[in-house]
């Protein structure tokens, strides 16, 4: 007895050859990973077996050869928080506590990766900021840096942090002096001084305002002294008696009773010798 064999449907090989298809596609992306996803603030540097690729992949989906590593890479705003022991130009030790904000400039990332790698903070960034804290406090004194003073100091060691990192790929965006302690004794001394020093400016200030207000004064009494000397030579011994005759002829004209004599010996004027008010 003969056995008979039927073929498969051709539906289903065509749907064997595509469930194929879609593992052998999941197994190239498990494997070989040909696609990159660069999150956002970041970037991708591209190493593959050691070499260091100069295109650098910005934030989204990226297509690279596959077994490529890729590195990621922050290059948003970072901030380092540094505390030290400094001394400042007479030799004192300084309690110093300050911030440096930074941020990696992406073209350059693969650079620094080459160079210095991932670790490149306590690499570069730290040292740096380290010493521009040293070299600027040394070169100030105390009081300086306890007083209006910090922003320069502040500026020059943003300056110096710039000048050691900018070749490196490292963006400098501010340097923020959060406390600076002294010795009680030193920083009592140093309140001291500059209390006096406000007090002798307010005293300064109070004497030169006395000094406007004297000159202020003597210029006030010159110009009454000078319309005294106006007024005094336009009156006349005619123009004197001529308003006594006026004042004479409105009290003759008033309800009052009065006594008038005519005929004053030294200016010829009425004499009221009195008056009765009604």
């Amino acid at each position: 007895m003969s056995k008979v064999y039927t073929l498969p449907d051709p539906g289903t090989f065509r749907s064997l050859r595509i469930g194929l298809m879609v593992l052998g596609a999941l197994v190239l992306l498990i494997f070989f990973n040909p696609v990159a996803l660069i999150p956002a603030g970041h970037v991708g540097v591209l190493d593959f077996f050691g070499i260091v690729s100069s295109r650098v992949l910005s934030s989204g989906v990226h297509l690279v050869v596959p077994f490529t590593r890729v590195i990621k890479m922050t290059v948003q705003t970072q901030e380092l928080k540094e505390q030290a022991d400094v001394p400042s130009k007479e030799g004192l030790i300084l309690d110093l506590e300050a911030s440096l904000l930074f941020r990696l400039e992406p073209q350059k990332a693969d650079d620094i990766y080459k160079t210095v790698g991932r670790n490149y903070v306590s690499v570069v960034v730290d040292p740096s900021i380290r010493s521009a804290i040293r070299e600027i406090t040394a070169s100030y004194e105390a009081k300086m840096l306890y007083s209006s003073e910090r922003e320069r100091v502040a500026r020059e060691m943003f300056a110096f942090f710039t000048k050691l990192t900018r070749d490196r790929g490292i963006v400098a965006e501010a340097v923020l002096l959060r406390k600076i302690g002294l010795p009680p004794v030193v920083a009592n001394a140093i309140q001291e001084k500059l209390r006096r020093e406000q007090e002798s400016e307010q005293m300064k200030f109070v004497l030169l305002k006395e000094q406007q207000e004297a000159e202020r004064k003597r210029i006030e009494a010159g110009g009454i002294a000078d319309f005294q000397r106006i007024v005094a030579a336009g009156i006349s011994r005619q123009l004197l008696e001529w308003k006594g005759i006026e004042a004479t002829e409105k009290l003759a004209q008033s309800a009052n009773s009065k006594i008038v004599v005519i005929g004053n010996p030294k200016s010829g004027l009425p004499i009221i010798l009195s008056g009765e008010g009604r």
